[in-house]
């Protein structure tokens, strides 16, 4: 059974993700997956700094790998497709929970 994840904050849509992204994601930030969570107003500037490193970090590798190997791809991360992709929807409203002094909240 695939378990979603729904992330709410006042200051942006909703976002809903699947359970593994959303576990990956939140550990990136300091945070541990529970049915219920929330990433308060002043966590949120440390948190939105930890994702955005890395997806620098993630750029940077896949970048170095692409030009290390420029025949053959190979995804390296479980979450293939970029983790800048899949992380803008909840860095975006982390962005905006931060700019409105609002909390970001998930529950399954």
């Amino acid at each position: 059974m695939t378990m979603l994840v729904t992330f709410r904050s006042s200051a942006a849509p909703d976002i809903v993700m699947l359970r593994d992204l959303a576990q990956y994601l939140l550990g990136l930030v300091g945070k541990g997956l529970d049915v219920r969570g929330v990433i308060a107003v002043d966590e949120l500037p440390g948190a939105i700094a930890r994702l955005e490193q890395a997806i620098r970090d993630d750029v940077a590798r896949q970048s170095a790998h692409e030009h290390s190997t420029p025949t053959v791809r190979v995804e390296l991360s479980p979450h293939a497709g970029g983790l800048a992709q899949r992380a803008w929807p909840l860095l975006d409203m982390m962005r905006a929970a931060r700019e409105q002094g609002r909390h970001v909240m998930w529950g399954m």
